[in-house]
């Protein structure tokens, strides 16, 4: 099985002042570190595009997104969905990736969305995915302004639907998160957790493919060390990806 995985990666440009004196420089981060491990330890093929990387590597064509089983995006904007080198700075036509995306799901893909600063509407709005052909195939509805709930004192979801096969072998008590994107599930959706009103982990049947939304996030901030070195962490991202595939 093939899954591809674009964004959990970052550049830092910071400014050091000391004194009348100042320099720069930059650091490059990925939070993918555990979702693969994960994926790849329940002998998951994981291809993972960084987030600089999305616009100019992520398939452009039908043929290339089928050769993936599922496809998840995680804290990467719609904005470097959308823009390619090409497009933004040489004005060439390319083809739109989340209409493709949802092509490829309704044709019997499966895609998940997990959250983040970038993720679903995100941080000030940055992952703008609102009104977009991602929202119409998630399980959820997007808020139009910043759907944050940050949670420093830690938050635990409730379990909805125990029996669903993404928890199979996984137990109800989970280790609590520090935040998530505020999320409402679509009539037609299965929630499978939430906190309060918002759906935390949901999913639906979308044309002849499955989506899934995971409100927090796979890796830190709001994916504590509890959470990332949980023992059932690897067996639950498994059973996402295979069921996304539809191998359970």
């Amino acid at each position: 099985m093939k899954v591809l995985v674009a964004g959990e990666s970052w550049i830092k440009h910071i400014i050091h002042v000391k004194g009348f004196d100042s320099f720069t420089n930059s650091e490059y981060g990925e939070g993918i570190g555990w979702l693969k491990n994960a994926l790849e330890s329940g002998g998951i093929d994981m291809t993972h595009i960084p987030s600089h990387q999305v616009g100019d590597l992520f398939p452009t064509t039908m043929e290339e997104l089928n050769e993936y089983d599922a496809v998840i995006l995680s804290d990467i904007g719609s904005n470097s969905m959308l823009l390619s080198i090409s497009t933004f700075t040489d004005s060439v036509v390319q083809p739109n990736r989340l209409d493709m995306i949802k092509e490829y799901v309704e044709n019997g893909g499966g895609f998940a969305m997990i959250g983040g600063y970038m993720s679903f509407q995100g941080i000030d709005c940055k992952g703008q995915y609102k009104d977009t052909a991602i929202e119409e195939i998630l399980p959820v509805t997007l808020m139009s302004t910043d759907d944050r709930a940050e949670h420093p004192e830690g938050v635990h979801f409730t379990i909805t639907d125990a029996d669903h096969p993404v928890l199979s072998g996984i137990p109800s008590e989970w280790p609590h998160f520090l935040g998530y994107n505020r999320l409402t599930a679509k009539p037609e959706a299965t929630v499978i957790a939430e906190h309060k009103d918002d759906a935390f982990i949901s999913v639906m049947e979308y044309g002849k493919g499955r989506t899934f939304a995971f409100a927090s996030d796979c890796a830190p901030h709001w994916g504590p060390t509890e959470f990332v070195e949980w023992e059932h962490y690897n067996a639950f991202w498994q059973n996402v990806a295979n069921w996304l595939a539809k191998k359970i």
